[in-house]
């Protein structure tokens, strides 16, 4: 009996409209009601996720920031928080200077960058963030951030990651949640971690947790859950580590594996 499942959201939970089908939240709506734990994992802000869990009618803590963040929607309580340590920040903002890199930080749930590009723009038009400019960037780096955020052609992003991680060392998590968008948070900010924190706060066993996601950045959930769930529409390296691949997010994915092992199980 599964009592837990979370849920990425971009290409997993919303379909390529950016909407949740009526399908998938009457199945959502189906778990609650047998006292399962639906939640959302995202690499996306507080502020920007929450928006979309509350439209789903979900009342319990999600986890945000590729898992840096757990943060209660009823009273915004902060549950679980990781911030990039101070050291890494400075070096990842200065890489980011020599190389002509875009970088973005959130600051108490607030984007900020250096200048307005278009980068920038698409970036926020994407995710319905609004954005801060601050000339003096000093100021945000010396602010305790949960995440960083680089925008570039994924090919150079794949390319300088490995020197990042040679940079930054073991203290900080790099990953991708799209190809060209490379996220740096604290060593612990995974949501695999976040994970095994929230089935600890609900006094459930790892064994009885669903993790569903279609990109890199959900590997450590998927890797640390009772059943790890690829969708149809994930990148090749996640279904090959998935217990089971559903249909695509457009195909009522999520629908398929709540009605499989949750509402009907074999």
């Amino acid at each position: 009996m599964y009592k837990l499942i979370a849920i990425d959201i971009d290409d997993t939970l919303i379909n390529d409209n950016k909407e949740v089908l009526p399908s998938t939240q009457k199945a959502l709506e189906q778990a609650v009601a047998k006292d399962v734990v639906v939640t959302l994992a995202t690499g996306r802000a507080y502020a920007s996720a929450q928006h979309l869990a509350r439209q789903t009618g979900l009342n319990v803590p999600i986890i945000t920031y590729q898992g840096a963040l757990i943060k209660n929607l009823l009273d915004e309580q902060v549950l679980y928080e990781r911030f990039v340590p101070k050291d890494a920040a400075h070096k990842l903002f200065d890489f980011c200077i020599e190389h002509n890199l875009h970088v973005q930080f959130y600051i108490d749930d607030k984007l900020y960058a250096r200048e307005e590009n278009q980068k920038l723009i698409d970036y926020c038009e994407l995710n319905g963030t609004p954005y801060f400019i601050e000339p003096d960037f000093i100021k945000i780096v010396d602010q305790p951030t949960p995440k960083i955020l680089i925008v570039d052609d994924p090919a150079y992003l794949d390319e300088i990651a490995p020197i990042l991680r040679g940079l930054l060392g073991d203290q900080v998590h790099i990953t991708k949640s799209k190809p060209q968008f490379l996220e740096i948070m604290h060593h612990e900010g995974t949501k695999g971690h976040a994970l095994t924190f929230l089935a600890d706060h609900f006094n459930v066993e790892l064994s009885e947790t669903i993790a569903i996601g279609d990109s890199w950045n959900d590997h450590e959930m998927l890797e640390v859950a009772g059943l790890g769930v690829a969708m149809g529409n994930a990148i090749d390296a996640l279904k090959e580590i998935a217990d089971y691949v559903t249909l695509s997010n457009n195909e009522d994915g999520i629908k398929q594996v709540i009605e499989k092992f949750v509402l009907n199980p074999e």
